[in-house]
């Protein structure tokens, strides 16, 4: 007697060992957002209605009159040369030193130049030090290739810390802005950071895609740029990795970002390119070059400012209107996110997270940007995404989440 395939049970092989240590967050606040009835505070997107449509569409047709079929093809791992040359007389300005085009490898996003980072640095077990609270995103780029994690506080007279950057692949910084603190990194802490960097002999990534949201005041000088300063004119070859992008100010559809750092890193950073998807869009390079060529970003920057920092402060009123008799915050200087910290340490927002859903309001719990997942204190709110009224109802509808997972639990606050 036969049996059919219906009837045979397989036990089939496993899924990798690090699917099991992830999380669909990102999925979920990506999904929620285009959902109309929730007031999604989660997300890292920026105001859909600044998006330049009209310059993007302008520049697809000057792209393709400019370059043909050539846009339409496969092109160099290390992306669209004129874009690598942009790049670097973009970086040049921008950071008061001239860098080659030999020091730009072209990405599909930031998020690309971090999983590259990840497959060229990282094996299995190596030790990151990494900003603490940690970008999700970049603990996601990593997640498979399972390193352990030494928290970065900026703590920098920390006796041990000199000793784990000896130890460590990289150290992982976002100084403008942190995702998703908000802050902005002192002068002087940064340059302690690369000094430590360089004594312990080891890369140090810089993660800027946040650099154009300066809502109040200037961001400073890059530690890309005080460690180009200290270096021999010509090609760039310090131990600083600088990765930017144009998704958060031009549109992240582009899927535009880059990587600088020394020639050498750039070659085995394109090895991996190559091996992940031979080559990013050329289409989208050359619309992103014509359009940067154009000048439009400037106007589009200005206006941007203006809404987020409009938007910031509306966000900043409805907390502390509504949430400050739990949550203490800062006002975030740039960037996109609040990051409101719970006064009681036994306040937990992944338990909030579901009443949260409940009231059609999302955020993102404090947990997922810690490599641990221990921090449970804290929580990231967005104010790019929504129009000021739009932000006082999420907010409204957070307190009542705030007052119905107190009413269920034993917090005391």
């Amino acid at each position: 007697m036969s049996l059919s395939q219906a009837d045979v049970t397989t036990e089939r092989p496993p899924y990798a060992a690090w699917i099991r240590s992830s999380n669909n967050i990102t999925q979920q606040f990506l999904s929620i957002g285009g959902q109309p009835d929730i007031v999604s505070l989660a997300g890292g997107l920026p105001a859909a209605e600044l998006y330049p449509v009209e310059a993007i569409k302008q520049a697809s047709a000057r792209a393709l009159d400019r370059w043909g079929a050539t846009a339409l093809e496969y092109g160099p791992v290390e992306g669209l040369p004129a874009l690598r040359a942009a790049i670097a007389a973009r970086m040049s300005r921008e950071h008061g030193r001239r860098f080659e085009v030999e020091n730009i490898l072209l990405t599909t996003g930031a998020m690309q130049g971090l999983d590259l980072i990840g497959k060229v640095l990282i094996d299995p077990g190596d030790l990151i030090v990494a900003q603490f609270p940690t970008y999700l995103g970049a603990l996601d780029a990593w997640r498979t290739r399972q390193p352990a994690y030494r928290k970065l506080t900026w703590d920098l007279d920390d006796p041990d810390l000199l000793a784990a950057m000896r130890k460590a692949k990289f150290v992982y910084c976002v100084p403008n802005y942190s995702n998703p603190t908000g802050a902005l990194v002192p002068q002087n802490a940064r340059g302690g950071l690369l000094s430590r960097a360089v004594e312990a002999g080891t890369w140090l990534v810089e993660d800027d895609p946040y650099l154009p949201l300066q809502l109040d005041g200037a961001a400073g000088a890059s530690i890309l740029a005080a460690d180009a300063a200290t270096r021999r004119h010509g090609t760039y070859d310090g131990p600083v990795v600088y990765l930017g992008t144009l998704s958060k100010s031009v549109a992240p559809g582009l899927r535009v970002g880059w990587i600088v750092a020394e020639p050498k890193l750039i070659q085995l950073l394109a090895l991996a390119k190559q091996c992940s998807d031979l080559s990013s869009s050329m289409f989208s390079q050359a619309v992103a070059l014509e359009y940067l060529e154009s000048g439009a970003e400037a106007e589009l920057t200005a206006r941007t400012i203006a809404c987020y920092r409009e938007r910031r402060d509306a966000l900043c009123a409805a907390a502390q209107a509504h949430l400050g008799e739990w949550f203490e915050w800062e006002v975030p200087p740039g960037g996109m996110f609040l990051w409101a910290r719970a006064k009681s340490r036994d306040f937990d927002t992944n338990a909030l997270y579901s009443f949260a859903l409940q009231e059609k309001v999302a955020f993102v719990p404090s947990s997922v940007f810690d490599p641990d997942g221990a921090l449970t204190s804290a929580m990231r709110l967005n104010f790019t995404r929504n129009a000021p009224d739009r932000l006082a109802e999420g907010v409204l509808r957070l307190r009542r989440a705030v007052q119905a997972y107190l009413a269920a639990s034993k917090v005391r606050v």
